[in-house]
């Protein structure tokens, strides 16, 4: 068959939904006109090797011999003053944000080939500015967030900064500390200069007591979120301990404590005032028993299981807040991960005596419930335990198209099957697979403090009805079979657990007369599922990806091989022969033409297509969309699963995204 049939296949439509590939490239153009105006004014010294220089920001340098790094550039002028200072190598630029102010000269350290160095949770707004351009919305807008002020022209970027690590240039460590609220993406860096612990801020904080402005705080229409950020902000910049505050625009502060403490109680006030609610730097955990401690106000709930040696095993991990999560997964850029900023654990430790987070299990795969998982294994060295459906998708994240993947992959170090029975510390625990929320869940048992808790994830909520049953939900996307819920509550009724610790809220008390009316109502949801759909393909029209295409997410490089699984699950009582071909670039190879296997009843199957992408071959953009085209059981379905794939130039070395 060839390749132009196989495009066709089976009388499909014809491959409009792929560009063709881009012709030559064009010549490169030439900057934007940059503005003629300069600041006044020569770096003034701070200590014996920083200076302050004021230009459209403050950019600071830092001097180690003839050799220095800046923080933050404004229009550039800086580089003028340099001699002057006895400095002839810029080594870095490092920016705490993606305010024009704070980079618009960045095109002359690109010409000097200065490397820069921007916060990793903003990289997208300064390499890949000009497609955000393209992108953002102007009219009916409600997304108010000031990334009007992103810098107009695509800026190249050596590095990453990313939040809780260390950059280092010669002997100097720079620990990169996420404070968001003048952006979402906001760093400070601190490091240790002329025998100080200096804080560069950024706009976090203006003067004692002061913020630059309100309008950069506001990112929802009508909102304060900005505010509440950057109390939190504030608080874990005080924890630092600095000694010097150098923020962007202002003067340096040297009495952080008493300048910190003061804009903490301003801004607090000011957020009260707007929102009638307590900043996120106000929710603290609570003990639901001494050996079980509650924290419902973070974005969603996560727990802490206190052994009597102070170890602990946290149930979920995600966001600081509802206003931390909501707001940084609608700032996420398409291809990274939503950004955390550690929460809890310091009160954990001082307030209910845990030592160690030694194990976290995630209730379900959910983002908003174990966001922090890699940074309790990079900080910690907390173990991740989970149910075996997890194990491919925190690892492999990239393998699917679910709701709510964490866009990170890390490493699992122990899978349970269903109806398996553990040890931990004095604890025993069984584990079951609990569907419905998603595939991708499970429930956990175990006796604490005299309570038989039950950790159900989001499968069940106290319901606002009050009508003696359990709240649910459905979502498709997610994975659910007509019995996925009626799974949940057996496991429930078989286990007659008294406390129920959801994945929303606070634990509440369960009862089995609760536990069989919801069984009932699961069972008229079934029904529902049976009366509305196609006879005999009820669990077809629940799942959109019975048919997928593994991984999801395809990365490759132009002049390498690779492979993508065709994945079935069929619902069908007798076995169901597949054929499937990929409608792809037609410069690829692809093997075969037309892949042909069998998917056994009740069952799933999966079979691969071998692909090599040309070396020559010229992507018609970054990422691109293929489509696989489908004939099941004799019966021709079309182009009803895709896949989107990320193309890396031939040189590039492979990573995880």
């Amino acid at each position: 068959m060839s390749r132009h049939s196989r495009r066709h296949f089976l009388q499909s439509a014809p491959l409009s939904a792929v560009t063709a590939a881009a012709g030559p490239a064009t010549a490169a153009r030439k900057p934007a006109r940059q503005a003629r105006f300069a600041p006044a004014g020569a770096p003034r010294r701070l200590s014996e090797n920083l200076w302050l220089f004021a230009d459209t920001c403050n950019v600071y340098v830092i001097r180690q011999g003839s050799r220095c790094v800046l923080i933050d550039l404004g229009s550039g002028k800086i580089f003028d003053h340099l001699r002057d200072l006895e400095i002839s190598q810029v080594d870095w630029i490092l920016h705490t944000h993606h305010h024009r102010d704070q980079c618009q000269g960045d095109f002359l350290a690109t010409e000097r080939k200065i490397p820069i160095a921007v916060p990793a949770h903003e990289m997208h707004l300064f390499a890949d500015a000009e497609n955000f351009w393209r992108n953002r919305r102007v009219f009916h807008l409600y997304y108010v967030r000031n990334d009007f002020n992103t810098i107009t022209e695509n800026i190249p970027v050596a590095f990453a900064l990313q939040d809780y690590s260390t950059f280092r240039w010669m002997q100097t460590d720079f620990f990169i500390l996420p404070t968001p609220g003048h952006t979402l993406g906001s760093i400070t860096l601190l490091a240790s200069i002329d025998g100080q612990r200096v804080a560069f801020t950024g706009d976090l904080i203006y003067a004692p007591g002061k913020i630059q402005n309100l309008y950069d705080t506001q990112i929802n229409y009508g909102g304060a979120e900005g505010i509440d950020l950057g109390i939190y902000s504030l608080a874990r910049l005080r924890e630092q301990k600095p000694a010097l505050l150098c923020p962007s625009h202002g003067e340096p502060m040297p009495d952080p404590d008493s300048s910190i403490a003061q804009t903490i109680q301003r801004l607090t006030d000011y957020y009260r005032f707007q929102t009638g609610n307590d900043p996120s730097e106000e929710n603290k955990a609570y003990a639901v028993s001494p050996h079980l401690i509650c924290s419902y106000q973070t974005t969603s709930s996560f727990y802490a299981i206190v052994s009597n040696s102070g170890k602990a095993m946290f149930i979920d991990y995600g966001s600081a807040s509802g206003v931390h999560f909501s707001n940084f997964e609608r700032a996420t850029a398409t291809r990274d991960r939503i950004r955390f900023v550690e929460h809890s654990i310091e009160q954990l430790k001082r307030d209910f005596g845990i030592q160690s987070i030694d194990v976290a299990m995630p209730s379900h795969m959910h983002d908003d419930h174990m966001n922090g998982f890699p940074h309790l294994k990079r900080h910690y060295g907390t173990k991740i335990w989970c149910y075996e459906n997890m194990v491919d998708i925190f690892e492999n994240p990239r393998g699917y198209n679910l709701g709510c993947t964490l866009a990170e992959p890390f490493r699992v170090d122990r899978a349970f099957r269903h109806g398996e029975r553990f040890r931990w510390e004095e604890y025993e625990f069984e584990i079951t697979h609990s569907p419905g929320h998603t595939e991708y869940q499970m429930a956990l048992f175990v006796t604490i403090d005299g309570n038989r808790v039950a950790f159900t994830g989001d499968a069940f909520f106290p319901n606002p009805r009050n009508d003696g049953t359990l709240r649910h939900n459905l979502i498709f996307r997610n994975h659910v079979e007509n019995d996925s819920h009626l799974k949940s509550i057996h496991n429930l009724i078989e286990h007659e657990p008294t406390l129920i610790a959801p994945g929303h809220g606070k634990p509440y008390p369960v009862d089995r007369q609760m536990m069989l009316a919801t069984e009932q109502k699961f069972r008229k949801q079934q029904q529902f599922f049976f009366d509305l759909l196609p006879e005999g393909e009820t669990d077809f029209g629940l799942d959109p990806s019975w048919v997928k295409l593994y991984p999801y997410q395809l990365l490759i490089r132009a002049g390498s091989a690779q492979t993508l699984e065709v994945r079935v699950q069929n619902y069908r009582p007798a076995a169901m022969k597949m054929e499937v071909a990929l409608v792809a670039p037609p410069e690829w190879k692809i093997e075969p033409d037309v892949l042909i296997f069998e998917a056994p009843a009740k069952s799933h199957a999966r079979a691969q297509f071998k692909i090599l992408v040309p070396r020559s071959w010229t992507p018609p953009s970054p990422r691109l969309a293929i489509a696989a085209d489908v004939r099941a059981g004799g019966r021709y379905l079309g182009q009803i699963t895709e896949a989107v794939v990320d193309v890396m130039p031939a040189s590039s070395k492979p990573t995880n995204f």
